[in-house]
């Protein structure tokens, strides 16, 4: 907080006015702008290119904060971003262009787009913001942990057959009979995980275009597209995020998600639905000094009910669907037009910057 404090201040009583005389008055979205701006700094970790043949690259930091305008503005295009720019003059050179002439073309754009997702440039600016203004020092009391639907118009993409199916065998319910040998099936996703590596376990999960189903006031809700997964702190603040396929159960993201945001803050409470009600997600929780709470799944109709006081902290689980409601009416989560996994992780990480940018400064007033 104090780091926090210091750059508000910064903000408030030096750049301000440098800027309100250079540019004119200011409106309080361009405040706004500008202050996210300066708590991402995206420009430091974008490094200009030191020879190159031909006409010379366009101004990538320009283009890089041009991204972010369109998130804390919320335009669905990049063509109504680069009409925006044309128009507002302000608005124009806080990004980094002087004239309307220097605006880059929507291919220069898209391209620059490209550059930015295929090195997952929002996704490293997160981390490094995350670290640097919550550091271990602080605490982060709850972590709520969820998912939403990413609807994409993007093709399914169709699994492959396997060339030798292996026939399943259904054995009744119940103890087995005497001297019957049963056939232990594979190790599952969350026990493997309990030993593997964060790159191990980010390569083995699905990130294809598919159909993904939940359940939504008592009926089943089916989308195209992926899915999002967040870990969010306390003041709607994210953590740490992962983007796989649509059809993957929430329960097979949790222990990921926990070892990334273990490695960013330091909680107390692990707060989660009834779809992460898993002895191994419980345990690895455990594991990392944190006290999971999850709402029980009600197996075989039979439902274990919280204690009062951890129903009371549960509450705080509400965090993660204020957040995911600010990413997607504010912040570019609804308006994905770019296709492709990189792309898509790319679009939704710069809305998370402006998103985190701002609930960091929240936390001051």
């Amino acid at each position: 907080m104090s780091i926090l404090s210091q750059f508000w201040c910064c903000i408030q009583t030096s750049l301000f006015p440098y800027l309100e005389e250079e540019l004119g008055p200011l409106t309080e979205k361009q405040k706004g702008l500008v202050t996210v701006l300066e708590l991402v700094r995206i420009e430091e970790h974008i490094m200009e290119p030191w020879w190159s043949r031909g006409r010379p690259l366009k101004d990538r930091k320009a283009l890089a904060r041009a991204f972010i305008t369109k998130m804390v503005y919320n335009l669905p295009t990049t063509k109504d971003l680069i009409d925006r720019l044309g128009t507002d003059r302000s608005l124009r050179q806080i990004c980094g262009w002087e004239k309307k002439c220097d605006i880059p073309s929507e291919s220069t754009f898209s391209r620059s787009f490209d550059e930015f997702s295929e090195i997952f440039l929002p996704s490293i600016v997160h981390e490094a913001m995350i670290k640097k203004f919550t550091s271990t020092n602080n605490i982060v009391g709850h972590i709520s942990r969820d998912s939403t639907d990413i609807v994409l118009r993007e093709k399914i993409t169709k699994k492959p057959k396997k060339e030798e199916e292996e026939e399943v065998v259904k054995y009744k319910r119940g103890r087995p009979k005497k001297g019957e040998i049963r056939v232990k099936k594979e190790n599952s996703r969350l026990p493997k995980q309990m030993f593997m590596s964060l790159k191990e376990m980010m390569d083995e999960l699905p990130i294809e275009c598919d159909i993904g189903t939940k359940k939504k006031l008592g009926k089943n809700y089916y989308w195209r597209g992926r899915k999002f997964h967040v870990d969010w702190g306390d003041g709607e603040v994210p953590i740490s995020c992962v983007l796989t396929s649509a059809s993957l159960h929430d329960s097979q993201v949790a222990i990921p998600l926990a070892k990334m945001s273990s490695k960013r803050v330091v909680s107390f409470y692990d707060l989660m639905d009834s779809a992460y009600d898993a002895k191994e997600i419980e345990e690895y929780s455990r594991n990392l000094g944190h006290i999971p709470i999850i709402d029980r799944n009600p197996r075989r109709g039979n439902k274990i009910e919280m204690e009062p006081a951890k129903k009371r902290r549960y509450d705080e689980r509400s965090t993660a669907e204020r957040g995911f409601s600010l990413l997607k009416e504010s912040f570019g989560g609804c308006t994905v037009r770019v296709k492709g996994y990189k792309k898509v992780m790319a679009h939704l990480m710069f809305g998370i910057l402006a998103l985190t940018a701002l609930r960091l400064l929240n936390m001051l007033v």
